[in-house]
């Protein structure tokens, strides 16, 4: 068993860079992580990493060794899913991300229930609105807004999320509000940007008469966080195209007012997307439909003004 501790170890430290990440993904300390992949390193007879002050890398061994020692453990969690399909009785750990406020609205506060349900099952849950390499980062399942566009993955939709564009009436009254889309360009309004490394999407795709139409918008400033752009609109310092049960609350109660209801956004999915082997370990496959039935109710509530 220790030996197999240490191979997961290894692993993690060579998908997450670090020790003190690996550490904390696995909850242990860095020294303990250290020493872990230290044996494994005296057992083989090989250096494994290669040690900066910055940074941890493979060797030619270590990439070498990783590539078996990530089939192995696979080989051992399919066998467990295996299991736990014939016993009834899943467990082990998922690991979960989500972006900010996706997450922390409706994924978030589902994991105790979840967990209260299925008491052997932990749930690792991640929040970040930055791009997130599932496979490298040994993910199960991402829950997110937005297209599938890696095609090693599989995408279960969960619903389609009306968008909205909307200003604080403060901004709208100072800057005047738009009676075209074609004057979120030509007036040059502050358009607020979601933008992160590895975004496409340097403009809003808005549906008109002539079908979707994408208008190349430009902003004062843009975040890698969703609840810092609402923030910004409502303080009156621009336009946010955003997903409408997430701003609903503003939007009732005046803060947040809709503009160009004629022409919206496109809409944006709902989905879970997850290694295409992932689904079959039931573990998370329970969670995915926990969390889908969860999100649906949620939104509908919070669009009901519930």
């Amino acid at each position: 068993m220790a030996y197999f501790d240490n191979i997961s170890v290894f692993v993690r430290v060579v998908e997450l860079g670090s020790l003190s990440a690996a550490g904390r993904d696995l909850r242990i300390s860095p020294a303990v992580a250290s020493n872990r992949v230290k044996e494994l390193e005296k057992y083989l007879g090989v250096r494994l990493l290669n040690r900066t002050t910055r940074q941890l890398t493979p060797t030619e061994h270590g990439r070498a060794f990783y590539e078996g020692a990530k089939k192995v453990l696979e080989a051992v969690e399919e066998a467990e899913a295996s299991v736990a399909a014939l016993s009834g009785q899943p467990r082990g750990t998922i690991r979960v991300t989500a972006p900010l406020g996706l997450g922390k609205r409706l994924i978030a506060s589902g994991i105790p229930e979840f967990r209260d349900r299925y008491p052997h099952i932990e749930v690792r849950l991640r929040l970040s609105d930055r791009a997130v390499d599932l496979m490298h980062e040994g993910i199960d399942v991402a829950f997110k807004l937005g297209v599938l566009e890696d095609s090693s993955l599989r995408m279960r939709g969960i619903m389609d999320c009306e968008r909205v564009l909307a200003a604080s009436p403060d901004y709208l009254e100072r800057r005047g509000e738009p009676a075209r889309p074609e004057e979120l360009v030509e007036d040059g309004h502050d358009c607020l940007m979601l933008r992160f490394p590895g975004t496409h999407e340097y403009f809003w795709t808005l549906q008109t008469d002539e079908g979707p139409r994408k208008f190349e918008v430009h902003g004062p400033f843009d975040t890698d966080d969703g609840d810092v752009i609402t923030g910004w609109a409502l303080a009156g310092h621009g336009i946010i195209n955003k997903p409408r049960f997430e701003i609903e609350p503003f939007i009732r109660d005046r803060r947040l007012r809709i503009i160009l209801p004629e022409t919206p956004p496109t809409a944006v999915k709902l989905a879970a997307i997850y290694p295409h082997k992932k689904l079959q370990d039931p573990k998370v496959r329970l969670l995915v439909d926990f969390m889908a039935e969860r999100c649906q109710r949620l939104i509908r509530e919070i669009l009901a003004g519930r």
